[in-house]
């Protein structure tokens, strides 16, 4: 999620009338620039009688110059706020969302005189999320089931690959996430196309696909002949509340 950014900023009240007119302003800025100028020279002449005083006093002067420099443009602002009868605008605050809590990888606690109780982890409606949100549960998932090198790298240009991972055995899974409604199934030409570039093109030694809904029986039959491993909708809940094991866990690929 971006970071939300807000601006506290008081809008300013055009002024009426002027303090100077720039006649005087100019008049004044070039009294204090000839002053300035005959002041340097006769230091200079005084400096160039007096070198070691003069060095002492330049390295004295200069923190003291630093400080006046850094407070000049706050000391600018609080006098034009102050003329225009206004506060000083407030500094800008960058405002970051608490981060969002995770789905799946950890469980709820409820405590109660004093014993913490592990609950059943919470699980989302995976019909309700969007299809980016979808295939991060699902990574989400075999990430608290032990894989490591988890990767979402669905869309355009995917080649049916959706999530990327290593399994705790060390086997490279591939998975294609399908977020279908329950009269939409996943047919055999979704499983063909998957099973095209699963093992050859992403290497995979574990293929799944996810789906919230339901495989018809030839796209079952051809994952079966391929190996490629079938989730559906009622598996997938399952799987999300701990009640079946992961896909490559020996249930599942017994399922298969």
């Amino acid at each position: 999620m971006p970071i939300r950014r807000t601006r506290s900023v008081t809008p300013r009240t055009p002024t009426t009338h002027s303090l100077r007119s720039p006649l005087l302003t100019l008049a004044l800025a070039g009294a204090v620039i000839c002053g300035g100028v005959l002041l340097f020279v006769r230091f200079a002449h005084w400096a160039g009688d007096h070198p070691v005083t003069a060095v002492l006093l330049a390295l004295l002067a200069l923190p003291v110059l630093y400080t006046l420099f850094r407070a000049m443009p706050r000391a600018r602002e609080l006098r034009r706020a102050t003329r225009a009868g206004m506060t000083p605008p407030a500094e800008e605050t960058i405002t970051e969302p608490d981060p969002a809590p995770l789905l799946l990888l950890q469980a709820p606690t409820d405590a109660r005189d004093g014993l913490t109780a592990v609950l059943p982890p919470r699980v989302p409606d995976f019909t309700a999320l969007d299809p980016d949100g979808f295939e991060a549960a699902v990574a989400e998932l075999c990430e608290r089931d032990g894989c490591q090198e988890v990767e979402v790298v669905g869309g355009a240009g995917d080649l049916g690959a959706d999530v990327l991972a290593t399994a705790p055995d060390g086997r490279r899974v591939v998975v294609q996430c399908k977020q279908y409604g329950p009269a939409h199934k996943v047919g055999s030409q979704d499983l063909q196309r998957f099973g095209g570039t699963c093992w050859t093109v992403h290497g995979a030694q574990l293929a799944a696909v996810v789906t919230t809904s339901e495989f018809t029986a030839p796209a079952l039959e051809y994952a079966e002949a391929c190996g490629i491993q079938c989730v559906d909708g009622a598996t997938l809940n399952a799987w999300a509340e701990g009640a079946r094991p992961a896909p490559w866990g020996p249930a599942m690929v017994d399922s298969a």
